[in-house]
């Protein structure tokens, strides 16, 4: 992706331009930015996501003033014609093509912090009530309108009668309504509250990861602790020389330092934390899974699974959730394949042996394909 070159979605701001003054710093609203736009979902096709199993969704109503929400499946929503609901469908680029086209427009932000493209259908007055996200949103007004109020709130106050978060005492400070093509772009804690004007409103929601410092601490170590063909993993703890004890709830010493070294030698083992952390940043969601395909053909273009998750560091590749070592060539063309999402048949005859194996066992996985001319993705 050229990060330098002005960027109708973004203004006329190129991406540099974009994430040095506006990420994290201040919102941005972008008329036309995606002028033309199709929403990547027809109404019918929302509806039977929301009533899958696979598909994570929710219908928020404040119907009669009294707000509800009900998480999916969803057998059966509301009249499209009576005001104030609306269907939430999350990570819609897992499963159409369209959305997930829609959020690779979005990759010059690093893929370890895009997460998903959630879509919300809209009844005339429908939204989800003044809130605020601890992530950053891009909010793309994809059909229909919407009002938005948003503002800088440092003291919010929720509200407690609701099974929804929503401030209580919110005081926005700007005002705009989004037609279709324009686009909303807001930093993590700016309160706002977006209402469908007149229905029909279909708005998409580009969302990021922002882990907790000790929901990532978590999951690190218990991926370190759950590696058992390093050394640091392959003891038991013994205490030969323990003394009776009269005080028996005491938790013993040696127990303690046991506990503190096992951790400690995780963590200085070479490359230990950094292999965790990839393999964390590409596990697939709950909600994710792949068909499996055959060995690639000789001769053909690649293209990575739209549910895959690939990413590299200096030393390894990751791909949902698994971790290969590559150096060299193969590696630059991993990388290639990390950021461009395809390999070229010439790129791919360059891999080693090695690596061509693992390429055809990601595809046997279904997590890569041949991209056949004029193929479409299902």
């Amino acid at each position: 992706m050229q990060i330098d070159e002005p960027l109708a979605l973004l203004g006329g701001l190129t991406a540099e331009q974009f994430m040095r003054r506006h990420w994290q710093k201040k919102p941005l609203v972008v008329r036309q930015a995606l002028p033309g736009l199709v929403p990547p979902a027809t109404r019918a096709e929302l509806a039977r996501l929301a009533a899958s199993e696979d598909v994570e969704s929710r219908l928020v109503s404040s119907f009669d003033g009294r707000w509800a929400m009900r998480r999916g499946p969803l057998a059966k929503l509301p009249p499209f014609s009576k005001p104030g609901w609306t269907l939430l469908v999350q990570g819609l680029d897992l499963h159409l093509p369209a959305a997930h086209e829609l959020l690779a427009r979005f990759r010059f932000v690093p893929e370890a912090r895009l997460d998903d493209l959630m879509v919300s259908y809209a009844s005339d007055g429908g939204g989800v009530g003044p809130h605020f996200d601890s992530y950053d949103v891009f909010l793309i007004q994809a059909q229909g309108r919407r009002r938005w109020r948003i503002g800088a709130q440092k003291d919010a106050v929720m509200r407690e009668d609701t099974p929804l978060k929503i401030i209580a005492n919110f005081e926005p400070t700007e005002e705009f309504v989004l037609e279709a093509g324009d686009m909303l772009y807001l930093p993590p804690g700016w309160a706002h509250d977006g209402m469908a004007v007149g229905g029909d409103c279909v708005t998409c929601s580009v969302g990021f990861r922002a882990p907790w410092r000790a929901e990532l601490a978590r999951e690190l170590l218990q991926r370190l602790m759950d590696d058992e063909d390093r050394p640091y993993a392959n003891r038991v703890y013994s205490d030969p020389k323990q003394p009776a004890t009269a005080h028996p709830g005491q938790i013993p010493n040696g127990l303690q330092i046991f506990a503190a070294d096992a951790v400690a030698r995780a963590l200085k083992e070479p490359m230990a934390l950094e292999r965790a952390l990839g393999e964390a940043l590409t596990d697939p969601k709950p909600q994710v899974w792949f068909e499996p395909g055959e060995p690639l053909p000789d001769g053909v273009d690649v293209i990575l699974d739209r549910r895959s998750r690939l990413m590299y560091d200096d030393a390894h590749v990751f791909i949902n959730g698994e971790s290969f070592r590559a150096a060299g060539r193969d590696a630059r063309l991993m990388h290639v394949l990390a950021d461009e999402r395809a390999l070229s048949a010439k790129q791919v005859a360059q891999l080693s042996d090695g690596a061509r194996e693992v390429l055809d066992q990601w595809a046997e996985d279904g997590w890569i394909r041949p991209a056949w001319p004029d193929a479409k993705e299902a």
